[in-house]
Formats: C-alpha cells, sequence, structure tokens
C-alpha cells in the first residue's frame, strides 16, 4: 500500500534473486561446508527505507501513514507479529568464505528487478 508496517523502525534481511542462484551454486562447490549459512544481502533495511525505495523505484507515493500494528496481527495473525518485529540477518559465513554480493544494496537489486 506504499507504507511502513506498525512502527517502521524492524529490521529486514532481503536478497536478489540472482545472488540467492550465485550462492547455492558457490556453497555446492565446497564440500567443506556443512551446516546453516544465512542467505541474505549484507544490508538489511529498516521496513520505513525498504518502503521509500520500493516507491521510488516503482515511481509510486509512499507517504501513506503506517499500517497499525494491531491491523497487521489481526489479519495476518501470527505472521504479522513477524513482520512487526522483524529480524536482522547478516550472511557473515558467505563473506567468511569469500563470497561476492553482485545486489548488496537495496535500491540497486529493486531497480534490477523492476527495470
Amino acid at each position: 500500500l506504499g507504507s511502513p508496517l506498525g512502527s517502521g523502525k524492524q529490521w529486514f534481511s532481503w536478497i536478489h534473486e540472482e545472488d540467492l542462484a550465485r550462492i547455492y551454486l558457490f556453497l555446492l562447490r565446497r564440500e567443506e561446508v556443512s551446516g546453516p549459512v544465512n542467505c541474505t544481502s549484507p544490508n538489511a533495511v529498516r521496513n520505513t527505507d525498504l518502503t521509500r525505495r520500493i516507491g521510488k523505484v516503482v515511481g509510486r507515493p509512499t507517504f501513506l501513514p503506517a499500517v497499525p500494528g494491531w491491523a497487521l496481527r489481526l489479519i495476518l495473525g501470527e505472521f504479522g507479529s513477524i513482520l512487526l518485529e522483524g529480524q536482522r540477518v547478516l550472511p557473515k559465513r558467505l563473506q567468511d568464505l569469500g563470497f561476492h554480493f553482485l545486489h548488496p544494496e537495496i535500491e540497486g537489486a529493486l531497480r534490477d528487478l523492476v527495470v
């Protein structure tokens, strides 16, 4: 709807689809790697910034008031709480292994996907 969710301060981790595919290939070639690996961009964003960047890239206004937390919880149940709390996940292990992201910044990644 072009507005942040709740306070808009919650962190959102994201990844460009091309980087995700490249991570899978990168990990398949490394037999020594086992266990969990965070597949996210190294630059998580706050919900307000994500909303603003999406609006900018698609040419839509983002001036609407924030969606109240209670409304998200009512409509989406437990998932509404997840959206309101957010999570800042970083790909430290990938970076330690030497993985290089093609799309580390949200605006560039969105432009690549939309244009």
